[in-house]
């Protein structure tokens, strides 16, 4: 089940600390597992690193050991794993069941078995991370099997603390990117208006907060909720967010439940889609939560969702965040262009007409047949394959050199379409520029995945 890369030694802790620790993140390629090793580093404790595939470039002071949560059902799986380790944090989690990852399996049997491999090895410390609402209210499958894991913490005699973050905000978080992508829109559809309740905790506190407990040896299970210093609705969380990046008030109105839930229901069938109908009833559940006990081992207040993002950073959020929403947006015009042209052609426009405009070129009779149906249909499977396909730079590439091609072909021959009061040939020009920026952008950033 697993196997290791390069081991290191950490550097020293500052004088006010307890000696460093050899602590195992599980899920340290994740958003919270990435920050949690950042954190434990900064720190000075020596640093396993639990991943499901090793890295091909690995950071030189951690110790990367490849660990498959899926495999990893029983104690005596995890107990070679455990030679030698101080402190376990486990950070796995998913909010969507797919590729043969299911929640029973990553959320429950994984950690039971994890849990009770611990406690075998006398693990010091076992450091959960669970999910707010994971508690006796619990209805979602995803909130039931962090609870059920989180129960197995507790019957165990081990030191541990179980950590239940509210929706956790930072700059590669998935929820972030989310919501900063929908408070940018210029009107906002949020279901039932937007009055569900959320206590959003910034990644920093969280990490903070780990990096407090991670010396500590408590007498059995201790449960700390993670969440911000104030509950917000939805529409509060998104107005402040769209704020602070520099794009004035929140404009919104009621989307109703009905149409949300079909939304859903949508979604679901989008593997990359954050929204389905699970989430969905998590998110009008309003999870909120009492923070004492956080403040107690943090030793301050967590972050208001007011400083979440820093004003120097706040331009490249907007720019994210926009990006969110109108790169998907163009891509979808783009297809639009390319399957009405083509249907176009097919014979909603003159046929008689377009030979006639063929003809202008040097086509006619059998040729001209080919060329306007053949066209017709690449413009058409070129709109299809926009839509659908998720690596598309060769198919941009393929566009533009349409494009081109026949904006070359009617200037030689009809040059006076570039002085048509519609302008045909001068709005390849836009066209073209907008697909290179697609194919730049997905090139760069990934954004054909989101």
């Amino acid at each position: 089940m697993t196997s290791r890369a390069s081991s290191t030694t950490a550097a020293p802790l500052p004088e006010n600390m307890a000696k460093p620790r050899t602590v195992l993140v599980l899920g340290a390629n994740g958003f919270l597992g990435r920050h949690i090793v950042s954190a434990l580093m900064a720190q000075g404790h020596s640093v396993i690193a639990g991943v499901r595939k090793l890295p091909a470039s690995s950071h030189p002071d951690i110790t990367y050991i490849e660990t498959d949560f899926t495999k990893g059902l029983a104690p005596q799986d995890w107990l070679p794993v455990l030679e030698g380790v101080d402190v376990v944090i486990n950070a796995v989690g998913l909010l969507r069941e797919h590729d043969g990852q299911t929640f029973d399996t990553l959320h429950e049997q994984a950690p039971a078995a994890l849990f009770r491999a611990c406690q075998q090895s006398q693990v010091g410390l076992v450091i959960q991370i669970s999910a707010l609402g994971a508690d006796e209210a619990a209805a979602s499958a995803y909130h039931l099997s962090k609870k059920a894991a989180d129960d197995v913490l507790r019957t165990l005699d081990i030191p541990a603390f179980i950590l239940q973050p509210s929706l956790v905000f930072g700059p590669d978080g998935s929820s972030a990117r989310l919501f900063t992508m929908l408070a940018s829109m210029p009107v906002l559809p949020l279901p039932g208006g937007g009055c569900q309740l959320l206590q959003p905790v910034h990644i920093h506190d969280l990490t903070a907060l780990v990096q407090a407990l991670t010396p500590l040896n408590p007498a059995g299970t201790i449960t700390i909720a993670v969440a911000g210093p104030q509950a917000l609705t939805l529409r509060e969380y998104t107005d402040l967010l769209r704020r602070q990046m520099g794009l004035g008030p929140l404009r919104a109105f009621s989307l109703h439940r009905i149409l949300a839930k079909l939304a859903a229901q949508a979604g679901q069938w989008m593997s990359s889609s954050l929204l389905t109908p699970e989430t969905l009833a998590m998110l009008e559940r309003s999870n909120t939560a009492d923070i004492e006990d956080m403040r107690f081992f943090l030793g301050r207040d967590p972050t208001p969702v007011a400083s979440f993002i820093n004003p120097a950073e706040a331009d490249g959020w907007r720019a994210l965040a926009l990006l969110g929403w109108l790169q998907p947006l163009l891509r979808f015009s783009i297809a639009v262009v390319w399957i009405v042209t083509g249907l176009v052609s097919l014979g909603l426009y003159p046929v008689e007409e377009s030979y006639a405009l063929l003809a202008e070129v040097g086509l006619e009779g059998t040729a001209a047949s080919v060329a306007l149906y053949g066209a017709a249909l690449l413009d058409i499977g070129f709109g299809i394959a926009t839509l659908w396909l998720r690596k598309r730079r060769l198919l941009w590439q393929m566009q533009i050199a349409v494009i081109l091609g026949y904006t070359l072909i009617l200037s030689w021959f009809i040059p006076a379409f570039w002085l048509h009061p519609f302008g045909p040939l001068l709005k390849n020009l836009p066209m073209v520029a907008l697909i290179y920026l697609l194919m730049t952008l997905e090139r760069q950033h990934g954004l054909s995945r989101r």
